[in-house]
């Protein structure tokens, strides 16, 4: 991570993301974390957006936890302090759903929020 003590470094991660995030990796060789980074756009103002990533850059926050890592850069973690980030599977579909406390509003699909 960079030397800026103002990124927040207070983004959980669920044991069923972890989970998740370990069986995608595990299936697609070269792949190592999962990137979740924060977008201007979307129907709110901010947007989501999440990559399978084969190296980590010098400012990423890392969360890692039995062999699965989330890579979030210093500027997204910013917008996500507090947050976290889980796995839903339910009758609603799979998605991966970031619960953001500086959000005021977000989209129905949960993907796209403003501050």
């Amino acid at each position: 991570m960079g030397a800026d003590a103002n990124i927040p470094t207070n983004i959980d991660v669920t044991d069923a993301a972890f989970k998740r995030i370990a069986k995608i990796v595990a299936a697609d060789p070269g792949k190592t974390a999962l990137r979740v980074s924060v977008e201007g756009g979307g129907c709110s103002g901010f947007s989501y957006k999440f990559d399978l990533v084969e190296t980590r850059n010098d400012d990423d926050l890392a969360i890692e936890k039995d062999g699965a890592t989330v890579l979030i850069d210093d500027l997204s973690a910013v917008y996500m302090g507090g947050s976290v980030i889980d796995f839903v599977d339910d009758l609603m579909g799979q998605s991966f759903q970031i619960k953001n406390p500086n959000a005021v509003a977000s989209c129905g699909c949960g993907t796209s929020f403003s501050i």
